[in-house]
């Protein structure tokens, strides 16, 4: 049994950073219930989470604006069971991505943006995101939890002055 538990204590612990975006029912409570569904304080710890911003479309434009968030987290989990760990929790929140149209509406959208430094280019999952550097509604979240971090060599925070960040908007605290 103690050959077991010290297995465990020996897993490795990584830092990724998570975006969680919607725009369909109440966006806001949707994507708090996301976070806490996928941050189970064991093999997904939540580090910091940004605050809320309103942003407009993006790809697709004629829908309502979407509402996005950052979190910075600690996980055991390897990037691809991380993954599937995201999209169940989208599936949970009412999300069928067989039936959407792409940037379409969408009740829950997780995507993960960086997993400590590693590079991966599959299929199904690019580290890190491959349009992050492109999308000033990931960045400025991005920036507020973790503005000196670097991601393939680029600053977060420098990375986002080169980016137009208008109509991303910080919402206030709820009550």
């Amino acid at each position: 049994m103690s050959g077991s538990s010290s297995c465990a204590a020996a897993k490795t612990v990584a830092e990724a950073f998570v975006a969680f975006g919607g725009n369909v029912g109440d966006v806001r409570d949707t994507l708090d219930r996301a976070i806490a569904a996928f941050c189970d304080g064991e093999d997904v710890r939540l580090l910091a989470r940004s605050s809320d911003y309103r942003t407009q479309p993006w790809g697709v434009e004629d829908q309502p604006a979407f509402v996005n968030v950052c979190i910075a987290i600690e996980t055991k989990l390897a990037p691809r069971v991380l993954l599937g760990r995201a999209q169940a929790v989208e599936r949970s929140l009412g999300r069928a991505r067989a039936k959407e149209r792409r940037w379409g509406p969408r009740t829950v959208d997780i995507d993960l943006l960086a997993y400590d430094n590693v590079a991966l280019n599959e299929p199904d999952l690019t580290l890190p995101h491959p349009r992050l550097f492109e999308r000033a509604f990931m960045l400025i979240p991005l920036s507020e939890i973790a503005p000196e971090r670097l991601i393939s060599g680029r600053q977060i925070r420098q990375a986002l002055t080169q980016l137009d960040t208008s109509g991303v908007d910080k919402l206030p605290p709820r009550p």
